[in-house]
C-alpha cells in the first residue's frame, strides 16, 4: 500500500502561514532594548512548528533555515544571546523568505537558493556564528510517497535498538483501522516498530527511533488528533521518566477566522544524545482544537445558495397561506411562523461562517509601515480601530490591494519628515490611521494621516498642466477627486513607493468594482483621509416591497428610516434643485421611483401616494411610490450573468407567488446626478415601452444609465 503525503501539503502550508503571520506579529511588537519572554517563546514555537512540519513532509531547504533562526531564538530567548534590532530586521527578513518557499513549494517551483544562501549566512553573521557552518536536523526526511514497512520483526527486548536509537511507548486511542494502518506505516519511516497490539479502537506501539516525541506527534496529527497520542519512555531508554504530550498549539494569530490544526504544531528534531525536556501537560486545548474544522469555501456558498433557496420556498408557503382559515388551519400556520423563525435563524448562521474581521486585513500593515517609515526616513505610529468589524471573505480578500495603495500613498505624499513636522509645530511621530466600522447597510473603511494634507492649488495646476480643460468654479472637494484621474501625480519624481500616476485611479476602480466608491476630506496642514464605502454583500436580506404601477420593487430595510403620505404644502420646488418635501424641519430632496425607471405611475401625485424616507452615505432622500406592499425576507440574485451592471439596481429576488421583483441599490440612487437621474425621463418617449415586466424594467435601467453618464462625477 502507498500513502501519498501529498494530500497534507495544503494543511501544512496553511498553518504555516498562519504561524509565520504570527511570528511577524510578535515580532513587530518586541522591543530590542527589553525584550518580552513570553513573546521570544512565541516566535521560537512558531519557527520550532514550522521546522518540525517542513521535516516531515521533506522540504529541506526551509527546515535549514527554520533550523538556523530556531537556534538564535534558543539563545535569544534563554537569555544567552543580547537581541538587537538588526536581529529583528533579519527575523522580519528571514520570515518573508520563509513565505516564498512556501510558496514556491505550494506551486512546485524551484527554491530560489542563492536567498536561502544569503538568508542563512545573515542570520550565522548576526549571531556571530562560523558562517557555512550550518548543523543538520537530526530527524531524517521522508519521501513524498511512502510505503508500506516490511512485516513487523519479532518483538526486541525493551530499552533500547542500537540502530534506531531509544525506545518510545506509544498508545494510540480510539482510532479506526484504516487510521491504524497509516499510523503504523508513518511510524515505521520514523523508526523501526518492535511491536504493535491492538485491543478494540486503541493500539500500543514500542517504536525505537531517533526522533523526538513532539516529531512523531507531528507526523501522527495528519491522520489524528494530538490528544489521540500518548507518548512514554522505555524505563531502561536513556530519556526522562514521563513525557506528557503538548497537544497546545503554537500561539495563534487573531487575524484569522479558522482555528490552526495539529499539523502545524510539529516541533523540530532532536538529536538522539540530547534529552528530550519534559513538557507541561495541554490545559483544555485540544478540545478546542478537535472541533474546528477546515471547509472549503465552494462548500461553504453551496450551503448559502441552498439557504436561500429554502427561504424562497418559506416564502411561497407563507404567500400560499395567507389564503387560509386562521381558525382551521391553526397549527398549519403555527409551524409555517416558526419556519420563518428557523429559516432566518439558520441563514444568518450560514452567513456568518463566509464573515472575517477586517484585523486580517490590518494586521499586516504595520510590518509594510515599519518598512516603508525606515526607508523615507519618517517616524510613523500607526493607529487602528474596528480590527472586529466583519466583512466577506470575497471582499476582504479584493480590499487588500487598495488599502496598501493608500497607505503607501499617505506615508510617502501625507506624512511630512520628523524636522518638516518639528518646524509646522506638530509632533515628530506622525499617525497614520485605519479603521473599519458598520454603518446603515454598508461597512465604512478610512485611511487617514495626520500630515501636510492636499494642496488644492498644486492638483489645479498639475491638472491642467496634463492637459485637463477644468472650469475656474470647481470646489475643493472637487478638485480633490482630480487625484483618481488615470495618469495623475503631483509627485516631482517617480520612486519605487509611488509618484507614476497609476495607483489612485486603480484604487477607484477597483472599490467600484465592488459597488462601492470613495470620497476624500482633507484640511492643508491637518491630513488626509480617504474613505471608502462597500455595500455588505448578503445573499439575504430584510426588504420593503414597494409597487410603481405595476412593478414590485424592494427596498433594503437598513436604509428605511420611515415612511409618510406628504401633504400639498409640504412640497417644494426649487430652480435648479427640483422638488423637496419638507420633513419637519428638513428639506428631502423628492425622488419619483416611477421616473427614474421610466414608469407610468398608477398615483402621479405625490400627495395621493407614499414617500419612504431612505438614508444612506449620510444623506436623504424621499422616494415617491405607488403603496406599500409590506416587509419579508429576499434572497438577493446577481443580474450581471446576462446584463451589465444596472445603475439603481443591485440584485433581483424571486417573490411568494413566483414573480420576479427588482432590488433598489440606495446608495447608487444617492450619488446619481439628480438632473440626470431624476429631474425628467433621460430617454425619448419612443423608447417607452408599455409591457411593464421586469425584463423591460432592466433594459430602460441600462439605457437611462447610459444616458447619464457625461453628467456623473469623477467620484467613483
Amino acid at each position: 500500500m502507498t500513502i501519498d503525503i501529498r494530500q497534507f501539503y495544503d494543511t501544512f502550508f496553511e498553518e504555516a502561514d498562519e504561524l509565520l503571520i504570527e511570528m511577524e506579529r510578535q515580532l513587530l511588537a518586541l522591543d530590542p532594548a527589553a525584550p518580552d519572554v513570553e513573546a521570544l517563546h512565541a516566535i521560537f514555537r512558531a519557527a520550532h512548528s514550522i521546522k518540525g512540519g517542513a521535516a516531515t513532509f521533506g522540504f529541506q531547504h526551509m527546515t535549514e533555515l527554520t533550523h538556523v533562526l530556531e537556534s538564535i531564538l534558543d539563545r535569544a530567548r534563554t537569555g544567552a544571546l543580547a537581541l538587537r534590532e538588526d536581529m529583528v530586521d533579519a527575523f522580519l527578513e528571514t520570515k518573508d523568505v520563509l513565505n516564498a518557499q512556501i510558496d514556491a513549494y505550494r506551486h512546485e517551483q524551484p527554491i530560489d537558493t542563492d536567498t536561502l544562501a544569503y538568508m542563512v549566512e545573515r542570520l550565522q553573521r548576526i549571531a556571530g556564528e562560523p558562517v557555512g557552518d550550518v548543523p543538520a536536523p537530526a530527524v531524517s526526511v521522508p519521501a513524498p510517497a511512502v510505503e508500506t514497512p516490511a512485516p513487523i520483526p519479532a518483538p526486541a527486548a525493551a530499552g533500547t535498538d542500537v540502530a534506531a536509537g531509544p525506545v518510545l511507548d506509544i498508545r494510540l486511542n480510539d482510532i479506526a483501522d484504516s487510521d491504524c494502518e497509516l499510523l503504523i506505516a508513518e511510524l515505521g519511516h520514523l523508526g523501526q516498530v518492535l511491536t504493535h497490539a491492538r485491543t478494540g479502537t486503541d493500539s500500543h506501539v514500542r517504536l525505537a527511533t531517533a526522533c523526538s516525541p513532539d516529531d512523531i506527534v507531528a507526523v501522527c496529527c495528519f491522520i489524528i488528533d494530538a490528544e489521540q497520542i500518548a507518548i512514554t519512555p522505555e524505563v531502561s531508554s536513556p530519556a526522562p521518566a514521563a513525557i506528557a504530550v503538548d497537544t497546545a498549539p503554537a500561539a495563534q494569530p487573531d487575524t484569522v477566522h479558522t482555528a490552526a490544526g495539529n499539523a502545524a504544531g510539529a516541533s523540530g528534531p532532536v538529536a538522539p544524545s540530547t534529552p528530550v525536556r519534559e513538557r507541561p501537560a495541554s490545559q483544555g486545548t485540544g478540545h478546542a482544537e478537535s472541533s474546528s474544522i477546515r471547509v472549503g469555501i465552494e462548500k461553504v456558498d453551496q450551503l448559502i445558495n441552498l439557504v436561500g433557496e429554502l427561504v424562497i420556498t418559506q416564502a411561497m408557503l407563507a404567500q400560499t397561506a395567507t389564503s387560509l382559515d386562521g381558525v382551521a388551519h391553526e397549527r398549519l400556520l403555527n409551524g409555517l411562523s416558526q419556519l420563518t423563525r428557523n429559516a432566518r435563524d439558520l441563514q444568518e448562521s450560514v452567513m456568518s461562517i463566509r464573515m472575517m474581521p477586517m484585523e486580517y486585513v490590518f494586521s499586516r500593515f504595520p510590518r509594510l509601515v515599519r518598512d516603508l517609515a525606515h526607508k523615507l526616513g519618517k517616524q510613523v505610529e500607526l493607529v487602528t480601530a474596528g480590527q472586529s468589524t466583519e466583512l466577506d471573505k470575497g471582499l476582504i480578500e479584493r480590499i487588500i490591494d487598495p488599502l496598501n495603495h493608500l497607505v503607501r500613498n499617505s506615508l510617502d505624499h501625507g506624512l511630512e519628515s520628523p524636522d518638516e513636522r518639528r518646524a509646522a509645530g506638530k509632533d515628530a511621530v506622525g499617525r497614520l490611521f485605519l479603521s473599519a466600522a458598520h454603518q446603515g447597510g454598508n461597512i465604512v473603511i478610512e485611511v487617514g494621516d495626520d500630515g501636510r494634507g492636499l494642496d488644492h492649488d498644486k492638483i489645479l495646476r498639475k491638472a491642467r498642466a496634463q492637459g485637463m480643460a477644468l472650469p475656474d468654479t470647481l470646489t475643493e472637494d472637487e478638485i480633490a477627486q482630480l487625484i483618481f484621474a488615470p495618469g495623475f501625480s503631483t509627485a516631482d519624481a517617480v520612486t519605487d513607493v509611488s509618484g507614476r500616476g497609476v495607483g489612485m485611479d486603480v484604487v477607484r476602480q477597483n472599490i467600484k468594482s465592488m459597488g462601492g466608491y470613495v470620497e476624500v476630506r482633507s484640511q492643508r496642514g491637518q491630513g488626509t483621509t480617504i474613505r471608502i464605502v462597500l455595500p455588505l454583500t448578503l445573499a439575504i436580506l430584510d426588504g420593503m416591497s414597494v409597487k410603481v404601477g405595476d412593478e414590485i420593487f424592494i427596498l433594503p430595510l437598513s436604509c428605511v428610516s420611515e415612511s409618510l403620505q406628504p401633504r400639498h404644502e409640504d412640497l417644494k420646488s426649487v430652480p435648479g434643485r427640483g422638488a423637496l418635501l419638507q420633513v419637519r424641519n428638513e428639506y428631502v430632496p423628492l425622488v419619483p421611483l416611477s421616473a427614474r425607471f421610466d414608469i407610468v405611475p398608477a398615483i402621479p401625485r405625490p400627495e395621493d401616494g407614499i414617500v419612504v424616507i431612505l438614508e444612506a452615505e449620510g444623506r436623504k432622500i424621499a422616494l415617491q411610490v405607488d403603496e406599500l406592499v409590506g416587509q419579508q425576507q429576499v434572497v438577493v440574485k446577481n443580474l450581471e450573468t446576462n446584463y451589465r451592471r444596472v445603475p439603481g439596481i443591485s440584485g433581483a429576488t424571486i417573490l411568494g407567488d413566483g414573480s420576479v421583483a427588482l432590488i433598489i441599490d440606495v446608495g447608487m440612487l444617492m450619488r446619481e446626478p439628480r438632473q440626470a437621474a431624476f429631474g425628467h425621463s433621460v430617454l425619448p418617449e419612443h423608447a417607452v415601452n408599455p409591457d411593464h415586466g421586469s425584463h423591460n424594467t432592466l433594459e430602460r435601467a441600462q439605457a437611462a444609465g447610459e444616458a447619464g453618464q457625461g453628467a456623473a462625477r469623477i467620484a467613483a
